[in-house]
């Protein structure tokens, strides 16, 4: 699988945000490379985890910015992102019940779960964000 690519078409024209999306991407790109380079099933759930801690983080910092600056949407946002954190514990929780590693196909889902959010809700907010901060 290849890596996730930081370019322009993922940059949602905020900095900061843009900053912690690239931070994703490098977190995401480490999970792939050590599926890809058979790293124990130990390693790879701390990635995830890893993954799934950032991801939090940017979430609150993205609702802290949604509240400073009077986002209209924010409760859509948030909802969205609620549901993108049960979707990854939803991926631990099963990965961990089973006793066996991530998959090519978690890491599918993962590369989907971050960039489609990036490419929708972010882009609304950055299109915001940008006019307002």
């Amino acid at each position: 699988m290849k890596d996730i690519v930081w370019g322009q078409i993922l940059s949602v024209d905020v900095d900061e945000i843009d900053e912690d999306h690239r931070k994703l991407l490098d977190i995401f790109n480490i999970l792939n490379h050590s599926l890809e380079d058979r790293e124990s099933p130990d390693y790879l759930a701390a990635v995830l985890r890893e993954l799934i801690n950032c991801t939090i983080w940017h979430f609150s910092h993205e609702e802290r910015l949604m509240l400073k600056y009077g986002y209209a949407e924010i409760e859509e946002h948030k909802a969205m992102h609620q549901e993108l954190i049960k979707g990854a514990r939803e991926l631990q929780h099963k990965i961990r019940q089973a006793d066996k590693s991530i998959s090519e196909e978690d890491v599918v889902f993962l590369e989907r779960w971050l960039t489609e959010h990036i490419l929708t809700d972010d882009r609304r907010l950055g299109e915001y964000l940008s006019q307002v901060m």
